[in-house]
């Protein structure tokens, strides 16, 4: 099959571009835009009871009893007199009558014990949603009229709550997607430039993905509009070095095949062709591996993981496509000179090079280079015993110098930190009778538990049947402390307070990362399994074993501990983070295993193939380092510099995302495909291929035969 792609790219190379051109431009056009949402309630199925709570509160409450918290200091950092209480008074009834869009109310709360800090409550009527757009407008809103009140009164006011920390979330995804997008650009470029020395070879790769891009963008937000999906604004971030980096491996895997058949006597045709032939069936076998266990995450219960997913597999899809027509035609049209001007096309390196002599080395002492790499491996993966999900995603994903986390900080030197994000408990009737008063203040001094700083009055609705408590806990709202809190103190308490004919549901951003943390133990059991099994298969039906799959996937199984104990050990020891942002280990598991099996199934691939030419175990190990070594080696280094480019985006979420994946790809690169797979396969030898024969007949390759013709 790829031998008749590449005898069609290289006949109609031009037809080829100009498909994808008039194509791409169709998508462009008529595609919908990409609906992306940072409320983290948005990605929990309905049966959790944090959603469910968040329903009750939309039907009983339509105007929501929170928003946000403006927070009032002096400018010089002293105690707030009564004068300033006065101008706090005086700005809040003024703001309020300038009814500004989105705002409903803003009243003045109590001054802190040491009379450092005061607080006004805003009433946000859509602030139920944080992230919907009529809140964050409401914000910005806020944030204009505070500036213009509190000029020239000595005070400073800061907006801190979840839609402001929307607000300056928004503003950080954008600025960390062109950062991001920037930095991938120049360290592919830098790098295919050392790698190749050539510029057409540098900017191909940039040029075709770049074109390629708004292609899957459009797809995926019109995937996502037919099935009512909305994608979390990690997607966008991710979607620009997933598709740089299996497009630049993709592209480099070609060009280096295509390079050795040049050497190899080849006219450029011939080589093409032969490249695709030879490197078509690894490239597919790897985004097939990719895709497959990114489509896993439809099994998700967390609508993050479940829109993430299908969106990246549909990306490797577009960027596979490309690379086996698109790429090829365009390097069928320049021939030799996507080299230029480096000369490497038309010479040999020198004999006995440092993948040469590496590869002798595995080949010589297999069993040292094998425990070596797999000891090096699980004792990083021993840090894994110290990982501790962190469940505050808009907090992670928002700088530490943003208006909202600054004024977050300012609060809590004088209030305790829940007061940003009440946990909202609603006792509904279920019978005829309402609750009574009596009823409703036993039931609020119930949920007095340990760990609540304060239960406001509750506020009652129309019809009588529901009351909200808005329970103030002494830690942060999404912090393991104020979870454990609720999780075995408050729910259970506001269940059993609940009088006879009343039904209570616990909600709020607490338990809302109560219930995360439920759908990722639940998305472990099932999404890891599914996608290594079916990892499993493809690998097996690539390589016709029963044996290679198994071994592949213990190293990788390897891999993914130890890049997750780095991690760990990293951000929790040395850099004192609370944790790590919860869906890392299973982007990690799909990124790490899934991408970065496509070194390994190079390296597979290649010595499958020495094996099918008669050579000896060792010696096919030695001959599958010295040829694939510098191709695996280039894309991973590009891949691992496309990865920590995320470590530019400011943000404490995709500093933690680059460096993982950056690093396990270094890992999967340099240890598992270059060291312990060769190894292994040379200690296991002619077994590794049971019950299929590595004499089974290789792929149909004329040009590649006629190349050997040529050469004898």
């Amino acid at each position: 099959m790829f031998a008749a792609i590449g005898r069609f790219v290289v006949r109609r190379a031009w037809w080829v571009v100009a498909l994808w051109v008039v194509a791409g431009a169709l998508v462009v056009v008529f595609a919908p835009s990409l609906k992306t949402t940072t409320n983290q309630a948005d990605f929990l199925p309905g049966s959790y009871e944090s959603v469910k709570a968040q329903r009750l509160q939309t039907s009983a409450f339509p105007v929501h009893h929170g928003g946000a918290v403006v927070v009032f200091q002096r400018a010089d950092g002293g105690f707030l007199t009564d004068a300033d209480n006065a101008t706090v008074q005086r700005i809040s009834g003024d703001l309020t009558a300038a009814h500004i869009p989105g705002i409903a109310s803003m009243t003045p709360g109590p001054t802190s014990p040491d009379r450092l800090v005061q607080v006004a409550k805003v009433v946000i009527p859509t602030a139920g949603d944080p992230g919907a757009e009529s809140s964050k407008d409401a914000i910005r809103g806020l944030r204009g009229a505070l500036a213009d009140a509190a000029r020239g009164t000595g005070l400073t006011a800061g907006v801190a709550g979840p839609s402001a920390t929307s607000v300056d979330e928004d503003e950080a995804d954008e600025d960390a997607a062109r950062t991001v997008a920037v930095a991938t650009v120049v360290i592919i470029l830098a790098l295919l430039l050392l790698v190749f020395r050539s510029p057409v070879a540098a900017l191909l790769p940039v040029v075709v993905i770049a074109g390629v891009y708004p292609v899957a963008r459009g797809l995926i937000a019109s995937v996502d509009d037919a099935f009512d999906l909305t994608a979390g604004t990690i997607t966008t971030e991710l979607l620009t070095v997933v598709l740089f980096g299996v497009g630049t491996d993709y592209t480099l895997f070609l060009l280096f095949r295509y390079r050795e058949a040049l050497r190899d006597g080849a006219d450029s045709d011939t080589a093409v062709r032969h490249a695709v032939t030879r490197v078509g069936e690894a490239i597919a076998s790897a985004a097939g591996v990719v895709v497959v266990a990114f489509a896993a995450l439809t099994l998700s219960s967390l609508g993050l993981l479940r829109s993430l997913g299908p969106a990246l597999a549909l990306a490797v899809l577009v960027m596979l496509l490309a690379g086996l027509t698109l790429i090829p035609a365009i390097v069928s049209l320049l021939g030799p000179k996507v080299f230029w001007p480096s000369r490497s096309a038309q010479h040999r390196p020198a004999e006995g090079g440092a993948f040469t002599r590496l590869g002798q080395a595995v080949a010589c002492r297999p069993a040292r280079w094998a425990a070596g790499s797999a000891l090096l491996m699980a004792l990083l993966a021993l840090g894994s015993l110290g990982y501790k999900p962190d469940f505050d995603l808009a907090g992670m994903a928002t700088p530490s110098d943003a208006p909202s986390q600054v004024a977050t900080r300012d609060l809590e030197e004088g209030f305790p930190a829940g007061v940003t994000a009440p946990t909202e408990v609603y006792l509904t009737a279920t019978g005829a009778a309402a609750p009574t008063p009596e009823q409703l203040a036993a039931y609020g001094d119930a949920l007095r538990v340990p760990g609540v700083v304060a239960v406001e009055k509750p506020r009652v609705s129309g019809n009588g049947r529901t009351a909200e408590f808005a329970v103030v806990q002494a830690d942060a709202p999404s912090s393991a402390a104020a979870m454990d809190v609720l999780s075995d103190e408050l729910r259970p308490a506001a269940r059993q307070a609940a009088p006879p004919g009343t039904k209570a549901l616990v909600g709020g951003a607490t338990a809302v990362s109560v219930d995360t943390s439920s759908a990722v133990d639940h998305d472990y059991a099932v999404v890891f399994p599914v996608a290594a099994a079916c990892i499993l298969v493809i690998l097996g039906l690539l390589l016709h074993s029963l044996v290679a799959p198994w071994l592949l996937m213990l190293s990788v199984a390897l891999g993914f501990g130890a890049t997750l104990g780095a991690s760990t050990i990293v951000f929790r020891q040395f850099a004192d983070q609370a944790g790590l942002v919860f869906v890392l280990p299973i982007v990690m598991y799909l990124f790490v295993v899934a991408l970065g099996t496509d070194y390994n199934i190079l390296m597979v691939s290649r010595l499958r193939e020495e094996s099918r030419a008669g050579r000896a175990p060792r010696e096919a190990t030695a001959g599958a380092v010295a040829a694939s070594g510098p191709a695996i080696a280039s894309a991973g280094l590009i891949l691992t510099g496309t990865f920590a480019t995320l470590l530019l985006g400011g943000n404490v979420t995709l500093v933690q995302l680059g460096f993982t994946l950056a690093f396990g790809i270094a890992v999967t690169a340099f240890v598992m495909a270059m060291l312990l797979t060769p190894a292994l396969t040379a200690l296991v030898g002619r077994r590794m291929w049971w019950p299929g024969h590595e004499a089974d007949t290789a792929p149909d390759d004329p040009a590649g035969q006629a190349m050997s013709h040529n050469s004898r």
